[in-house]
């Protein structure tokens, strides 16, 4: 800055030594306006440097106004991510007490009340109904375990993977051979957004857990497709 305001003064000084404001096409400066640069700004080094400042402050705002916009898409663009993040994994009770769930006379949605993960939030612990948020392939899974109680009774082990209220794959077991028994389903889905999925338990079907957490229910969004 020293360095222009130098450059402006010693212009004004020696402007006589410099220019001929007499020549052709020239118009002798007044004296009275006390600086050249404006009378004749075209021929003036002073005002030369200024139209460089100008001309480099537009392409610094151009450049700041560019990485501005780059940066507020970047932004956007790991909001999206962030949304998307869609993963829960949740289990049939939350404390350590050993219990049964049912067995009951009507079909019932199981509602898993550990949860170990919930990430979107999309899981929800007083339905037991998961609610796709976005469409795209997702993988879930679920585990179950029963225990008749004692050797010859019953063991009805039984439930189905639904999605809006119909039965996409299922696993049973019914009989009085086993105590104990378990089960798991694995599948790849392709889901649309506000599907609602959940693990329905069959009538008469019933399952066991304790702390060791046998009866879960997972998902995860793979990848989105829209």
């Amino acid at each position: 800055m020293r360095a222009i305001v130098l450059l402006c003064l010693l212009e004004a000084a020696f402007a006589d030594m410099i220019y001929h404001w007499d020549g052709p096409g020239r118009v002798a400066p007044d004296p009275n306006t006390g600086n050249a640069c404006h009378t004749d700004p075209g021929s003036c080094g002073c005002c030369l440097m200024q139209q460089k400042i100008h001309r480099l402050k537009m392409y610094l705002n151009g450049t700041l106004n560019t990485l501005e916009k780059e940066y507020l898409e970047a932004k956007q663009s790991l909001h999206i991510i962030e949304t998307s993040r869609t993963a829960f994994s949740v289990g049939l009770y939350s404390d350590d007490r050993a219990m049964c769930y049912g067995p009951y006379d009507f079909n019932s949605l199981i509602i898993y009340k550990q949860v170990f993960l919930n990430l979107g939030g999309n899981y929800n612990v007083e339905t037991g109904i998961f609610t796709v948020p976005r469409s795209g392939v997702y993988i879930l899974a679920v585990t179950i375990y029963s225990d008749a109680g004692a050797p010859g009774a019953k063991l009805a082990i039984c439930t189905s993977l639904q999605v809006d209220g119909q039965v996409v794959v299922g696993t049973k077991d019914v009989n009085t051979y086993d105590q104990e028994d378990s089960a798991t389903i694995v599948v790849a889905l392709h889901l649309k957004a506000e599907n609602q999925v959940a693990v329905n338990l069959p009538k008469g079907c019933f399952l066991c857990d304790d702390n060791s957490h046998y009866n879960t229910f997972s998902a995860f969004l793979l990848y989105a497709t829209e």
